[in-house]
């Protein structure tokens, strides 16, 4: 398992996201097909799943988030989602939230809506729509985690699903280009530790194109 400062970073397998850890805090945790390896990593790196006690999902799409029920009744998680991506889980839309693409049902689940401007740990959290209505950023004033609204090299994520939006996306690049970003831990694929503000202002160029 790769770290950078004080955020741990297990790479995505297969369909499913990369997952992050800050502390305490269990971001993105995947589908649940990957769970295995992903509990595994974790515990190499020398953390208890005891040690997590939040997940934070940037989206509600199931490759993110599918894997919240098991944690949340096995371990007793809290899961924290925007409240406009709540909605979309609490309607049981299976198309929106690509459910159905994995084969699963959507759970119930108890989740705290996470809001534009609060706070989990020292990272804020952004609301940046565009992929999902609810999808979120989160920025600690150098480290960017940035779901499927950015990814490394200038690539943005995709818009046609539901809920999502091309407008909303490029508003959303460029309310992040604006920041200072350091580093950049994207939702898929590799993350960048340099020339980061490049690749956001690319994203921007490309985006604006469309």
């Amino acid at each position: 398992m790769d770290s950078v400062g004080n955020i741990k970073i297990i790479p995505g397998k297969n369909r499913d996201s990369n997952v992050y850890i800050i502390d305490d805090v269990l971001i993105d945790p995947g589908s649940g097909e990957t769970l295995e390896y992903v509990i595994d990593e974790i515990q190499k790196s020398g953390m208890s799943m005891d040690d997590i006690n939040k997940i934070v999902n940037t989206h509600n799409h199931f490759d993110h988030m599918g894997a919240d029920k098991y944690l949340q009744d096995t371990y007793g998680y809290e899961i924290y989602m925007h409240p406009l991506d709540i909605k979309t889980v609490e309607d049981k839309d299976e198309d929106a939230l690509v459910a159905s693409s994995f084969g699963m049902e959507v759970p119930d689940l108890d989740i705290t809506p996470l809001n534009e401007g609060d706070k989990i740990g020292d990272f804020e959290v952004i609301h940046t729509p565009g992929h999902t209505r609810g999808g979120i950023c989160l920025f600690d004033g150098e480290n960017l985690i940035s779901g499927d609204t950015i990814f490394s090299g200038g690539n943005f994520g995709r818009t046609d699903l539901p809920t999502g939006n091309l407008e909303d996306m490029k508003n959303s690049i460029e309310k992040l280009s604006k920041l200072d970003v350091s580093n950049l831990f994207p939702g898929h694929g590799p993350y960048a530790i340099s020339a980061v503000s490049d690749q956001l202002k690319l994203a921007l160029m490309l985006a604006s194109s469309l």
